[in-house]
């Protein structure tokens, strides 16, 4: 593995030990959250913070959930090909500028207060925004034919629903239907979290390392057979050696 193999790993490494384990403990506060709501009397070996700790936890995973998304799409149009090659000063500006715009909105979503739901709103939607525009540049592979099966449409809806879910958290402790909105959106979630780990697993066996991609991209992926590799007679005299792994 050479140094852009290397860093192809950053995004899913940070998603397995860092995302999906707060996705799990964020689950568990939250099961036991509603556990102590609906029934009071028979949850007294629930501690009172589960609450608390699910809030804290749940502001967590949105942060990591975008914040491995952006990673992940910094490297698909920054280093899986020569972004700084043949393009435009402004593109490129652009493209800088919308990572700086999109980082930038989901901290001021975070420092908004509970009484200014405006600006909860415009941050949120401005992150989403970025999310989105940044998918949909060069070099990102999004499947699109199978978009059902698409490791970046869900990543990029899993994103903009954790961003949504931050910022209805303060509505949720005032109306009983955002309460409910934020558990069916956080379901949906849940599910898509499964979706993104089977499709990862799934993706990662199909990205060849560099030194391979040339020979595989040659490939007829639709009939599923490559082309067969130029066989390479010894030398007369010369004892071939095996090879080393």
């Amino acid at each position: 593995m050479n140094a852009k193999d290397i860093l192809s790993l950053i995004h899913p490494a940070i998603a397995v030990a860092f995302v999906f384990p707060i996705v799990g403990i964020v689950v568990n506060f939250a099961l036991q959250t509603r556990q102590r709501r609906l029934h009071p009397n028979e949850s007294k070996k629930i501690p009172p913070v589960v609450g608390r700790e699910h809030l804290k936890y749940g502001r967590w995973l949105t942060g990591s959930v975008v914040g491995v998304t952006l990673i992940a799409l910094a490297y698909s149009i920054f280093i899986k090909q020569p972004f700084f090659t043949g393009k435009p000063p402004f593109q490129m500006g652009f493209i800088i500028a919308m990572f700086v715009f999109t980082i930038a909105a989901l901290v001021l979503l975070y420092r908004t207060r509970p009484n200014q739901p405006l600006w909860r709103a415009v941050f949120a939607t401005l992150s989403s925004a970025g999310l989105i525009v940044l998918g949909c540049q060069d070099g990102v592979f999004r499947r699109t034919s199978e978009w059902y099966l698409s490791h970046y449409y869900f990543g990029i809806v899993v994103s903009i629903l954790m961003v949504v879910s931050l910022t209805i958290v303060p509505e949720i402790y005032k109306h009983q239907r955002w309460r409910v909105t934020h558990t069916v959106l956080n379901t949906l979630a849940a599910l898509l979290f499964l979706g993104q780990a089977m499709t990862g697993a799934r993706d990662l066996l199909e990205i060849p390392l560099s030194w391979q991609a040339p020979f595989l991209y040659q490939c007829d992926w639709q009939n599923r057979v490559c082309p067969e590799p130029q066989s390479s007679q010894p030398v007369e005299g010369h004892v071939a050696k095996a090879p080393r792994f």
